[in-house]
């Protein structure tokens, strides 16, 4: 059976870092473009960072850059996102998605997503 399964979510301050992990299990992930989405309470899902089967592509929305980084670990069949100086917009249900081609953001159609994990900020 193929899953992604996120982790890494919870209660933090304003200021704190948290790191989230995508791990894939029935599938190779070192063959996928990794997405990784969140979707804030009320709002629409909006994308945050993506990177490419390689690591040699990566891309963030501008409210993250500088504070969010996307890495993997092909060994592990993992994708991490590393959160650093979060703020309560940074809250929201955050989700991993995984697609043959690298589109950071831009599929109508993802290959596999995950079920999500909670991170909320507190001010």
């Amino acid at each position: 059976q193929v899953q992604l399964v996120e982790s890494g979510g919870g209660l933090v301050q304003a200021g704190d870092s948290l790191r989230l992990s995508c791990a894939a299990s029935g599938l190779p992930l070192s063959i996928y473009a990794v997405d990784w989405f969140r979707q804030p309470p009320g709002k629409e899902r909006e994308f945050v960072a993506a990177i490419d089967w390689s690591s040699s592509n990566t891309h963030y929305t501008d409210s993250v850059k500088g504070r969010f980084t996307i890495s993997r670990e092909n060994a592990k069949n993992t994708v991490y996102l590393q959160m650093n100086s979060l703020k309560p917009e940074d809250s929201g249900v955050y989700y991993c998605a995984a697609d043959r081609t690298y589109t950071y953001g831009h599929n109508s159609a993802y290959d596999y997503w995950g079920p999500g994990t909670q991170v909320t900020v507190s001010s």
